[in-house]
């Protein structure tokens, strides 16, 4: 019996369609990847129905993709430690920076069937008081979330708006080419979310050298899905309706403080998944053949180069 959420049947017909799931084969499918997990001892894996079918999804039901997603994924988690271990929400930093509401879901989409809005907004927070590692640490917690409990971002995928007002050359220093190459390696090998755009709003000076950046990371597919949009936040609603965004940006939906507050609460109700998860991860002592090690995977170990910014 297969312990799975049931889904909207706008989702379960896009599911079929686009993702090609077939009820009658997951429950098959789940246990052929319970049984490779079990017999390849260099991966630590949670191995519950909800958490795999999203790499089933992810892979559009290739068994083999499945496979080799579920292993990036953790190998990339293991080889960035400082953003994937000891994430405690209870931990004084992690509560303040999820108060900034630095990157938040946006509650409603575009139809039953349509992908996750993300809007985030780097802005907000003190480049003199937090990293940007710190930042991305508690999106990582978001995203995790959103992975077991979001059938649209799961199932339908996700679309991010980057709201860059407020954010000085100081944000911009704190972007290393390596720490760029992890999170775009994170969000797209490493991930089984599928990305369906990507919105820039209020973009400064400076911002073309990180966001070239960026782009040189970036597979040919969500390249062609980037927009600038710079001020014009009429040509952001062309893209995504003005009525799903918050009070904010002009549009119906909850105000900024209503969502940050419904996920500071989600996500101290997380803690102990969120302590677990340290337990989870690589031993690349046991791989078979190449080890995948920070410097396989990024290529760059240790040429923490400053950006020149304009």
């Amino acid at each position: 019996m297969v312990n799975l959420r049931p889904v909207p049947q706008a989702l379960h017909e896009k599911a079929k369609l686009e993702l090609n799931e077939r009820p009658e084969r997951i429950e098959e499918d789940l246990a052929a990847l319970r049984q490779w997990l079990a017999r390849t001892p260099h991966i630590r894996a949670r191995i519950d129905d909800q958490f795999l079918v999203t790499f089933l999804r992810g892979c559009k039901y290739s068994l083999e993709r499945a496979k080799e997603k579920i292993d990036m994924f953790y190998s990339v988690r293991t080889a960035i430690p400082e953003l994937m271990r000891n994430r405690d929400p209870e931990a004084a930093r992690i509560q303040a920076i999820v108060r900034l509401g630095v990157g938040l879901p946006l509650p409603q989409t575009d139809g039953p069937d349509a992908p996750r809005i993300m809007l985030i907004r780097p802005g907000v927070y003190d480049p003199k008081q937090y990293h940007i590692e710190e930042v991305i640490k508690v999106s990582t917690m978001f995203n995790d979330i959103m992975m077991l409990e979001d059938d649209n971002m799961v199932i339908a995928g996700q679309i991010g708006i980057l709201d860059l007002a407020n954010v000085s050359t100081s944000h911009f220093l704190q972007f290393t080419p390596t720490f760029v190459k992890k999170m775009t390696m994170m969000s797209q090998e490493g991930s089984p979310l599928r990305q369906k755009g990507f919105h820039y709003i209020n973009t400064p000076s400076g911002f073309e050298t990180v966001f070239n950046m960026f782009k040189t990371f970036m597979s040919e597919k969500n390249r062609s899905r980037l927009y600038v949009h710079g001020s014009n936040l009429e040509s952001l609603y062309q893209h995504i309706p003005k009525r799903l965004l918050p009070k904010e940006y002009g549009g119906d939906g909850d105000s900024l403080k209503t969502i940050t507050a419904v996920w500071e609460k989600k996500i101290l109700s997380y803690r102990e998944y969120f302590i677990e998860e340290d337990q989870y991860g690589t031993d690349e002592r046991k791989r078979v053949g190449r080890a995948k090690t920070a410097e396989s995977l990024f290529g760059m170990e240790g040429s923490f180069r400053k950006l020149e910014v304009d």
